[in-house]
């Protein structure tokens, strides 16, 4: 655990007890700080009261009196659409609303690192796309190549539950547009910048709100190196804002589909090989086409903003294509469960919008697409470029009907149920196909996460191949 530091003897109220909920209510009390909690959940309050905490309703008349700050679970709407009315309440009240990944940048170093020979160091992973592939595979690398190292934020534990920092130690950070956009520290020394796309608009108030709250994590601490992917303008705009120059170093620019160079420092995937470039000349190069674990243009992508941080942070090109080669992905993205029959079974369910569900489509050739769930705003138009490997879609989803009305020039098959959408997709499917779980859309009509859809899809195909 992390203890927080800057309240001891204070009163912090947290508000939502989830899994960081209850660490950063831990966090605060191994810090001296008396915390108050509140859930709408009763479950949630009850599993706080039997840790030792006072349950307090926040918003109740008077409950803003006496506190040092507020902090709020990343679930929590602090701004738009609405500010949840606990956080309206201390905003008015002018008591400083916060999140668990504010506290830990302002609690992180300790007198501690005085006697370390190397300064631990934080890298932070953000981004619409590839974050946790990102920072998963950075962690792998450093775990392989024997760099003590720990993995949290929106993958694994909460930053909070981490355990304090020893001699050199790296911890690796994925964080969601949520988090950083009321964090009040950000101060990671390499920060990465994956992608963007839209998602989270309502959220953020718009394209323009959620590339400021992704922006945050560069422009609030200054982070010693920075590697931008440039694919898009606003990757191309932000890592402008950062260098002073072309041949400005300290950003790292990651490119796909061309050839990598300039005065820079630059790393680029084409064509399923990696390569770096600094200052015009070819440092490094990976085959990255027989990586299993990272499959399709969008997990090379991946791979070079980790090869960019894992170079900063001192490695060689050797190492870090060795420690590549290991990399089995993680669960529910381009996730390879089984192959039968000559047919490949792949779960993507973390493909939860257009943009991620288009690359996922562009890593396989033959496709049996499953796809439908719970749309998101702006619709399917921008998938039909896409889409020239699928064979067939299978539509899923309490609105499957009118999702599959949408794959202009797809055939098309109204399933409803994972159950049948596999058991069609099995049926059908001839060796050299994938069948992709990819479903462009939320999972909330049918699950409560992309986690169980995932889950549920593994087990039909488990179930109906036999494997």
């Amino acid at each position: 655990m992390i203890p927080v530091q800057g309240y001891r003897g204070a009163r912090v109220a947290v508000l939502g007890l989830g899994r960081s909920g209850l660490a950063t209510a831990r966090a605060l009390r191994a810090g001296g700080a008396e915390a108050v909690c509140w859930d709408d959940n009763p479950g949630a309050r009850d599993r706080a009261g039997a840790d030792g905490f006072d349950c307090s309703d926040l918003s109740a008349p008077g409950a803003m009196e006496g506190l040092a700050a507020l902090i709020v679970s990343p679930g929590i709407p602090h701004l738009f659409p609405a500010p949840n009315p606990v956080v309206a309440a201390a905003l008015a009240a002018g008591v400083p609303v916060d999140n668990d990944i504010g506290l830990f940048f302002r609690s992180f170093a300790t007198r501690d690192w005085d006697g370390y020979d190397v300064s631990p160091k934080v890298v932070a992973v953000t981004g619409s796309n590839g974050k946790s592939t990102t920072s998963a595979l950075i962690h792998h690398v450093l775990s392989t190549t024997g760099r003590r190292c720990q993995l949290a934020g929106n993958i694994g534990r909460g930053v909070l539950d981490l355990e304090p920092a020893e001699d050199g130690e790296v911890v690796v950070l994925e964080l969601s547009s949520y988090q950083t956009d009321l964090a009040r520290a950000l101060t990671p020394d390499i920060a990465v910048f994956t992608n963007l796309s839209p998602d989270h608009l309502d959220r953020h108030g718009g394209m323009g709100g959620y590339f400021a709250a992704k922006r945050r994590l560069f422009a609030e601490g200054g982070p010693d190196r920075a590697v931008i992917g440039v694919d898009e303008i606003e990757g191309q705009y932000l890592a402008n804002q950062l260098s002073e120059g072309p041949g400005d170093d300290r950003v790292i620019r990651v490119v796909s589909g061309r050839k990598p160079g300039g005065a820079g420092w630059e790393v680029g995937a084409r064509k399923g090989f990696l390569s770096e470039w600094r200052k015009g000349r070819q440092l490094g190069a990976i085959d990255l086409r027989a990586i299993r674990g990272l499959p399709g243009a969008h997990n090379h992508q991946n791979a070079c903003a980790a090869y960019a941080v894992a170079r900063a942070l001192g490695l060689g090109p050797r190492m870090i294509e060795k420690a590549f080669a290991s990399f089995t992905g993680l669960p529910h993205r381009s996730q390879i469960v089984a192959e039968a029959n000559g047919v490949t079974y792949v779960n993507d369910s973390k493909a939860t919008n257009v943009d991620a569900a288009a690359k996922a489509l562009g890593a396989f050739p033959s496709i049996r697409w499953i796809c439908g769930g719970l749309e998101k705003e702006g619709g399917l138009g921008d998938l039909a470029g896409h889409a020239g490997a699928v064979r067939k879609a299978y539509v899923i989803g309490r609105e499957a009907a009118g999702f599959a009305m949408q794959l202009k020039g797809i055939e098309a098959e109204v399933c409803t149920t994972m159950e049948q959408a596999v058991a069609r997709a099995v049926e059908e499917a001839e060796p050299g196909d994938t069948v992709l779980l990819a479903p462009a859309a939320a999972s909330f009509d049918q699950y409560d996460s992309f986690e169980r859809r995932g889950e549920d899809f593994v087990t039909q195909v488990r179930r109906q191949t036999g494997t």
